[in-house]
């Protein structure tokens, strides 16, 4: 079962859009392989190309996430063809989160247009513009409002334009569904025959005029509805290409040479057993070892032919049940993990010290890293999944000491990241083997690669110190995040005295960025201590943390998900043997979040069922509700993962657990009812929805198995077997 209501405060109705399927960037990596900018124009028709990027300076200097495309300079954002057909390039991606529909609704919200008439064409790095890489919430925020910008600059001079000819004031004429109308004189002109010609391009041709301005969210007519993704039709029916699935002439396929253990030396190998085999090239570039062959079943025999004469040095490594102790004892600054209130401590009513840890986990997308290369003429073009195409061009540049007109990076829709693909490895593998190869190679991961050579979400140490004073008020809080960042790190609770850092160490594994990254571990330890204080203190967890909050957004949240799933009666209720319920609640991304769930535990079997979850979600303002209700339950369902089971175990540098087999995310039967809530708040700008919703579920999961057992469990994931008893005061 599942509820979802879209609470808009605007009272508007929101109803859900169906669009036929446009030519999308299936095709575009056959397509479009061999074209620089200018033949892209002219194979969508003589027209004019209005762009405005404006993060260009940003984006070059490496910005991890930003990159919303603002700036002085002119570039290609917006081709207007002579049909009228309008093409919006952007550097964004899209990886099953949305972006597509929303940057869709963008620009047709702008140009007065259908969505149904926009094509999109995204992640290319000789046709887009550089949005930032496809991560940290930014679409929204920062590529949405860079898209509208030069949308409405486009109609503007569009319109400016059509009213010089005529001799019009420009208040004076409509513009609706790509025409121009003066009602007064009944003359109308399309977008595309003004497109026509070398004088129109030449007018529009400029950056955008200082007195644009965008559509007021009252007057929205495409944003705030639910749009659809324009090319799911290709998705089910599998006329979509992903990566993967990409396929190019006299293509070989490539593998690599994986160490047997971390941090292992290669000693030696011979390549002759490789080379001895029809069709096969083996390389070795220093540490790097592959072949490539015209099946992946060839590849595989002759990677398995070299790997029997290779000779390792093997490294010491910590074991997963070694790590947590392995990070305090490589902390970067001791002194930074000092309480600087200890006076204060020592001094209040009751004070209270606990460590909280969480587990390396992995991305897990559908799809691995995968990477087609092909070089011709001294260019390289990669065909990938990625979130940051022009940091894997950068990437793949100074691997090969390339210039930036010399590399391509082309991105179709893939099949998840999760934060898990900023690193261009599968790209710059690619394209070596197909260097030495003479021929286009394409570089697939196994599962069991992904799972092992990819980089991590970061194990974290978390060390709470507060106090209470006699009235139950926290009066100190020191709170250390060892390893694994500094989102959400800070609280969002009224303390006068608080100390919350993160204090990096050195890890044992490769880690990066993953769904909010640190928010994940910070949110559970900070939200399950609130729950041992307000238990310590005698009070309701949902009144305390009431008692303790000024944000107005969050308070908000909290309140109606307390509301909406029935809190305090169930808090007076008698309740089922083995039944318990939790709250929590946070922020980050510039969103709120707020959770409420009821579990079943079975201590015999050591199993923690989720019933129930009921969910309330705050991004500013809605741009598609559909989107965010699934942005909001795919971070609901990822978090149970990582609250009940994920955790990767390593022991002598090897994974134990790299398969779907082993490694369990959520199934179908984990499925809890969702009861979700989206609150729209118009005063504020949109945000992105596609990380937060995953904060509030594993603290609400581990307050509620307080509540149903009695004892706490202050490790993610959340196992019976390492509950503790109730909390220790220090």
């Amino acid at each position: 079962m599942m509820k979802t209501r879209d609470s808009n405060s605007d009272g508007r109705s929101r109803k859900s859009q169906s669009t036929p399927i446009a030519s999308q960037p299936g095709t575009l990596p056959e397509t479009l392989s061999g074209i620089d900018r200018r033949g892209f124009v002219q194979l969508l028709g003589a027209g004019l190309l209005v762009t405005v990027f404006e993060g260009i300076a940003e984006a070059q200097r490496g910005s991890g996430g930003g990159g919303g495309g603002r700036g002085r300079n002119v570039s290609a954002r917006i081709h207007i063809g002579e049909d009228g057909t309008l093409t919006v390039m952007t550097g964004k991606i899209e990886m099953g989160q949305g972006a597509r529909a929303e940057l869709t609704q963008s620009a047709a919200e702008e140009l007065h247009l259908s969505p149904d008439a926009i094509r999109m064409v995204m992640g290319d790095t000789q046709l887009c513009p550089d949005d930032g890489t496809t991560a940290g919430s930014r679409t929204t925020p920062s590529t949405v409002p860079a898209v509208r910008q030069a949308a409405a600059a486009a109609r503007m001079l569009l319109v400016g334009l059509a009213c010089k000819q005529w001799g019009v004031a420009e208040n004076s004429v409509e513009v609706r569904d790509g025409v121009i109308t003066h009602p007064p004189s009944k003359r109308s002109v399309t977008f595309g025959e003004l497109a026509k010609g070398g004088a129109a391009a030449r007018a529009l041709d400029q950056p955008p005029p200082p007195n644009v301005s965008v559509t007021p969210v009252k007057e929205w007519k495409v944003m705030g509805t639910s749009y659809a993704r324009p090319n799911r039709r290709d998705l089910v029916t599998g006329a979509h290409k992903f990566p993967s699935d990409l396929i190019l002439p006299n293509m070989l396929h490539g593998k690599v040479l994986r160490p047997p253990s971390y941090g292992a030396k290669l000693l030696s190998i011979d390549l002759e057993p490789a080379r001895a085999m029809k069709d096969v090239v083996a390389v070795r570039e220093g540490d790097f070892v592959g072949v490539a062959a015209p099946t992946t079943f060839q590849a595989t025999q002759a990677l398995e032919a070299v790997a029997e004469t290779a000779r390792w040095e093997p490294a010491p490594h910590p074991s997963s049940t070694e790590v947590y102790d392995y990070l305090r004892r490589r902390v970067r600054s001791k002194r930074d993990v000092e309480n600087p209130f200890a006076a204060e401590m020592a001094k209040a009513a009751r004070g209270f010290r606990q460590t909280y840890r969480t587990a390396y986990i992995q991305h897990a997308p559908a799809e691995t890293r995968t990477a087609l290369a092909e070089w011709k003429d001294g260019n390289l073009t990669v065909w990938t999944c990625t979130q940051a195409p022009f940091g894997y061009h950068s990437e793949l540049m100074r691997a090969f000491q390339l210039p930036s007109e010399c590399v391509r990076v082309i991105v179709p829709d893939f099949g998840c990241g999760f934060g898990g693909k900023h690193t261009a490895e599968s790209a710059i593998e690619a394209a070596r083997l197909a260097r030495a190869a003479g021929r286009p190679v394409s570089v697939k991961w196994t599962r069991e690669e992904e799972f092992t050579w990819a980089y991590f979400r970061p194990a974290a140490v978390i060390e709470i110190e507060a106090a209470l004073d006699e009235k139950g008020q926290i009066v100190v809080w020191h709170f250390i995040n060892i390893n694994s960042g500094a989102a959400a790190v800070q609280t969002p609770y009224r303390i006068a005295r608080n100390n919350c850092r993160y204090v990096p160490s050195d890890p044992p594994l490769r880690q990066g960025s993953y769904r909010t990254l640190a928010a994940t571990a910070n949110n559970f330890a900070r939200e399950c201590m609130m729950d041992e204080l307000a238990a310590a203190a005698g009070a309701d967890p949902l009144d305390f943390r009431l008692a303790h909050l000024d944000n107005e957004r969050l308070r908000a949240a909290l309140e109606e998900a307390a509301r909406q799933f029935n809190w305090r009666e169930r808090r007076r209720q008698k309740r089922a043997a083995g039944t318990g319920i939790g709250l929590a609640c946070g922020t980050e991304k510039a969103s709120v979040v707020a959770a409420c769930v009821e579990i079943a535990v079975d201590e015999a079997k050591g199993e923690i069922v989720v019933k129930k979850v009921t969910q309330v979600f705050e991004a500013g303002t809605v741009v598609n509700p559909e989107n965010l209700r699934k942005q909001v339950i795919g971070c609901i369902l990822m978090g149970l993962g990582g609250a009940l089971r994920e955790e990767m175990i390593f022991e002598g540098g090897r994974m134990l657990n790299a398969s779907f087999g082993k490694y369990l995310v959520p199934r179908f039967k984990d499925v809890p009812e969702l009861d979700i809530h989206l609150r729209n708040w118009p005063g504020l700008e949109p945000v992105g929805g596609g990380e937060t919703p995953i904060i509030a579920i594993a603290p609400a999961i581990g307050n509620a198995v307080f509540d149903a057992t009695g004892k706490r469990i202050r490790q993610m994931p959340i196992n019976l077997s390492t509950a503790k008893s109730s909390q220790t005061a220090s």
